[in-house]
């Protein structure tokens, strides 16, 4: 499949999916709240973007100057249109997590999170679910062996598999797993979908690494033109089998790709719909946006402020238009790239279409 020749009725998908964006980027409603509680982490992962550490210097956000934002949110929108996704770190690291989230729920805002699944024992996961746990997300990147080598610990494996276990059997909590393929899991992934579909899970979310944090300087992270495409083809492959519902990440417009490996056209919502509360109070969008987009502060500036009249350049690529973008057929719906595949100076760190031209 070519990444460029896209067919007639691809391009008028493209194009309806093109002024659908431009009126929500016009309304931006905001849909997602991230909320980085801590950069504690108790696994040392090879490609964290973040590089946390089981000991930092920024502590923990206090939970209350969380909650004033949601207060924030609450008088301009409808709470129980907002879902907060807490993330880290790892959350789990936080001993009053369960309090800090049943207070979010109590104001009325759904939650979910991101987490390891090193500490999430039964124990927790039945306060967790009592303090109003809706969805989670837990990474799973290989069987025993590649897993715990990507993820730095031993017994990673042993806990993410016990966590599937009762994640299945909690019906009806929406929960999916993802999967970073690198060059050693690569050749795996029929192994790891068929543990997934043992286990009974329905929904498996894959991704690439991008060049950031730790994965930047791993040569073992960075999969060939061949295994890059070929990951294309082995979820497109894994849809029309139909045993486990497979998709790729949020990030990169994929040429000829597009709706065949998602459930939707390609969109970056950061800024648009989604925003966040990154550790030191900072105001901005996907928390995988390392570089610094941000827009403002809690502590000097009202959260629904900011979102209401800032964020432009979150909601107006046009800045992007340099490098590869400058010229590139597929800007229009593109837009250039995801925001966290840029670094602080504008340049964009990959283009998914590049890379599949020249695989």
């Amino acid at each position: 499949m070519k990444a460029t020749s896209l067919s007639f009725r691809k391009r008028v998908a493209l194009e309806l999916w093109h002024q659908r964006e431009n009126s929500i980027r016009r309304e931006h409603p905001l849909r997602q709240l991230f909320w980085e509680c801590t950069l504690r982490c108790n696994l040392h992962c090879r490609h964290c973007g973040s590089d946390c550490k089981t000991a930092t210097m920024k502590p923990d956000m206090p939970k209350e100057d969380f909650l004033r934002v949601l207060d924030s949110v609450a008088k301009k929108t409808d709470p129980h249109k907002v879902f907060v996704i807490v993330s880290g770190g790892e959350p789990l690291m936080r001993d009053d997590l369960e309090e800090c989230c049943a207070e979010i729920y109590a104001k009325g805002f759904p939650w979910g999170m991101v987490t390891n699944g090193l500490y999430l024992t039964p124990e927790r996961f039945r306060s967790l679910l009592k303090a109003g746990l809706h969805s989670i997300t837990i990474s799973l990147d290989g069987l025993a062996e590649e897993h715990n080598w990507m993820r730095g610990h031993k017994e990673s494996f042993q806990m993410v598999d016990q966590a599937i276990t009762m994640l299945v059997k909690a019906h009806p909590l929406v929960f999916d797993i993802v999967t970073c393929v690198n060059r050693r899991n690569y050749a795996k992934l029929d192994e790891i979908k068929e543990y997934l579909i043992q286990k009974g899970v329905r929904h498996w979310r894959i991704f690439t690494v991008f060049p950031v944090g730790r994965a930047a300087s791993d040569p073992d992270m960075r999969l060939t033109g061949e295994e890059f495409r070929g990951v294309f083809e082995y979820i497109k492959a894994t849809r029309q089998e139909g045993r486990i519902h497979a998709s790729y990440g949020c990030e990169g417009f994929l040429g000829n790709y597009e709706a065949e490996v998602r459930d939707h056209l390609f969109s970056c919502q950061a800024g648009v719909t989604v925003g966040s509360v990154l550790i030191d109070g900072s105001i901005g969008a996907c928390t995988s946006i390392r570089a610094d987009f941000n827009q403002g502060n809690i502590y000097k500036d009202d959260f629904m402020d900011v979102w209401e009249h800032r964020y432009h350049p979150y909601r107006n690529h046009d800045w992007m238009k340099q490098g590869d973008c400058a010229d590139c057929q597929f800007f229009r719906y593109c837009r250039g790239n995801g925001m966290h595949l840029h670094d602080g100076d504008g340049k964009l760190l990959l283009c998914h279409v590049k890379r599949l031209q020249e695989a």
